[in-house]
Formats: C-alpha cells, sequence, structure tokens
C-alpha cells in the first residue's frame, strides 16, 4: 500500500469566520505589501506579520492561522527551514510559498512543494507602480488562499457522482493522459514511482507550472522512477513506458507520425482555462488521435481545467478516474469531472497507480 505524509489531506475552514492569514517575509515593503493586499478582501484576516521562520514558529500557536504566506529567503530560519517545522508540527495548516522565480527560485520553490507546501505565488520582478503590485497580488495569490477554503455560508455538501452515460468500451487502451494541478508534484512524486517498469502504455502529463517548474519537475520524477522521463520537446516519439512532461507555457497536443505512430507537438496557442499548458487541449487531441484507446486520471487541482476534453473523451468511450476529495489538497478538477459523471472510478491516490496497471492490461 502506498502511503506518503506529503498527500495527507489539510483542514480546509468553513468561512464563517474569516480566512486567518500569517504573512512571514523578511522584507518590510513587502509584509506592508502583502497586508494592504489581503486585507482589502473581506474574506481575509491577517492575524499577524513576522520577518523570519524563528518569529513565525512561535507565532502560529498563539495567532492559529489557517494559512500561511511563505517568504524562502530569510535570515535566522528560511523559507524551507520554516516549512519542514510546520509540516511536523502543524501537518494540518496551509502554506502558500511566495518567490522569485528565477532559476533558483524556482529549485528552492519546487523543493518546498516537493516538502508539502500547498502552491505558490510568484514575486512581480518588477510590476511599476505600487497599484499594479497590489493588483497583482490581488489577482494571483487571493485566489490560491480561497481554493482551500469552502465559501462563506457553511459547509459544501456532500458530491454524488451523477449515473454515468453508457458509451462503448474499448477493450485495450493504448495511451495514458493524466491532468493535475495544485498538489500535483507530491501526488505525482507519490504515484509515478508505483508505475512497474514494462508499463505497456505511453504517459502524457499536464502540471500547472510555469517554465522551469516543468523541467524541474520531470527531472524529480525521473530520480523517483525507472520508466524515462523527460519534458517534452516537439516531435518526440510517443512510445510504452515512456513519460512525457508537458513543458511550461507550452500545450501538448500528439500529432500522427504514421498509420499507427504519433509523436509529441508543442505549441502556444491561447490559454484554456487560464492555463498553458492545459489538461483539455492535451485531452481533446488524444481524442482527436486515440479515439476512446485513452485512460484519463484528473487528480488534485483548482478549477475544472480538463472537463470540457474529458467530455470529448468520455464520448469516444476512453475511461476515466478521478482521485477523491479525502486525498486530494484540491478537489477541483477531479472534483468537476466526478459532478459531470466522467469518471468511471474514484479513488484514493494510494489506489490509483493499482487500477492504471490494470486497465493497461485491458
Amino acid at each position: 500500500m502506498m502511503t506518503d505524509p506529503l498527500v495527507t489531506p489539510r483542514a480546509t475552514v468553513v468561512s464563517g469566520a474569516r480566512i486567518r492569514v500569517l504573512v512571514v517575509d523578511d522584507s518590510v515593503v513587502i509584509r506592508h505589501l502583502l497586508q494592504q493586499a489581503l486585507r482589502e478582501d473581506k474574506d481575509l484576516e491577517v492575524v499577524g506579520a513576522e520577518p523570519n521562520g524563528v518569529a513565525a514558529l512561535a507565532q502560529i500557536p498563539l495567532l492559529k492561522p489557517d494559512v500561511v504566506i511563505l517568504d524562502i529567503e530569510m535570515p535566522e530560519m528560511d523559507g524551507l527551514e520554516t516549512l519542514r517545522h510546520i509540516r511536523k508540527r502543524h501537518p494540518r495548516l496551509r502554506t502558500v510559498m511566495f518567490s522569485t522565480l528565477t532559476t533558483r527560485g524556482a529549485s528552492a520553490t519546487f523543493e518546498a512543494l516537493s516538502l508539502g507546501a500547498d502552491d505558490y505565488v510568484a514575486k512581480a520582478s518588477n510590476a511599476g507602480s505600487l497599484d499594479r503590485s497590489l493588483t497583482a497580488l490581488r489577482n494571483e495569490l487571493i485566489p490560491k488562499i480561497k481554493q482551500f477554503f469552502a465559501p462563506p455560508g457553511g459547509p459544501a455538501q456532500p458530491v454524488s457522482a451523477p449515473p454515468r452515460v453508457a458509451v462503448p468500451r474499448i477493450s485495450r487502451p493504448r495511451v495514458l493522459a493524466i491532468g493535475v494541478s495544485t498538489g500535483g508534484p507530491q501526488a505525482l512524486a507519490a504515484l509515478i514511482p508505483m508505475i512497474p517498469i514494462g508499463f505497456p502504455l505511453p504517459i502524457l502529463i499536464v502540471q500547472h507550472m510555469p517554465p522551469t517548474f516543468t523541467r524541474l519537475l520531470a527531472e524529480r520524477l525521473q530520480s523517483l522512477s525507472r520508466l524515462r522521463i523527460a519534458e517534452a520537446v516537439d516531435g518526440m516519439p510517443i512510445a510504452p513506458g515512456h513519460v512525457f512532461v508537458a513543458p511550461g507555457d507550452f500545450h501538448l497536443r500528439v500529432r500522427r507520425a504514421g498509420p499507427s505512430s504519433f509523436v509529441t507537438a508543442l505549441d502556444q496557442a491561447p490559454h484554456e482555462n487560464s492555463c498553458r499548458p492545459s489538461v483539455d487541449v492535451m485531452f481533446r487531441s488524444l481524442a482527436e488521435n486515440y479515439g476512446g484507446e485513452v485512460v484519463y486520471a484528473v487528480l488534485t487541482g483548482m478549477g475544472s481545467d480538463g472537463l470540457q476534453g474529458a467530455v470529448k473523451l468520455k464520448a469516444a468511450g476512453a475511461y476515466g478516474i478521478a482521485q477523491d476529495e479525502a486525498t486530494s489538497v484540491v478537489w477541483g478538477m477531479p472534483g468537476s469531472i466526478v459532478k459531470a459523471g466522467l469518471a468511471d472510478r474514484i479513488l484514493p491516490l494510494a489506489e490509483i497507480p493499482a487500477e492504471l496497471i490494470r486497465r493497461a492490461a485491458g
């Protein structure tokens, strides 16, 4: 049985009260900017602002925040070390990393995600003005905080999957497609190593991440698995046992290269669902080229990217799996598949690898 403390679900808060936020950053200017941006939202309450991890860890038991906004580079105790302590002492506390998207910053942020951070927001390198900085923070950070919490007005009602539409089922799939967003690095790091060498299907992955992050993701997964894993480039042959990670800022499609062979195809067509790469784009391309000879899995993530593409795949006879709510960091993407009746199985993350292996065998 696969277990991983990084995918243990964190607590969510039903907003009768506001979401309590603790800001941790060594810059006085950044702390002020973050507080100003967050205080303008009626659903959020900034309960504290600390300059480093030592001070933050001392205040967490007193302030009882629901979420911590955590800088990476700080004196006394940096964000990564602080995160390690938070995961040990307060495993159900949500954390959002706040860092630059330089190569160094991306590497540190990816390490934070691997250690169990829930999400991240990039610091604007040059927003141009205070107003632009505040607007950028509001647009990027506030949705990332709210994604973890039920909306005001009471707890969300339990979701029951509607009856699935009967469609012809293809007996033997030819490709596995995975769509994932918030919580994805932890989920993929738990799932991919459980796929054995000799797995008979190629695997295509869309993880919502910017450039550099997707390369780091592919490298980390390769270090954990005996499958051949790479960030996709245009024209790579799609072969069994190979894993292709969509690169940041590029959609991943497939293109026919022969009577029964396909290659990867990358492009920078417009964003879909505010995403590039988009799960919908990949799913549609697979439906057009493989028909129903596809197994698709939608894992933890905010929003509903993948829903429309799954409609196409399911209509062609593909087999769909959704991660369950209890093991998802955010149940937006898999929840949308479940609510639409497009999931043949709704499974905890630990049970998905065995189901994929079973389906790959037909």
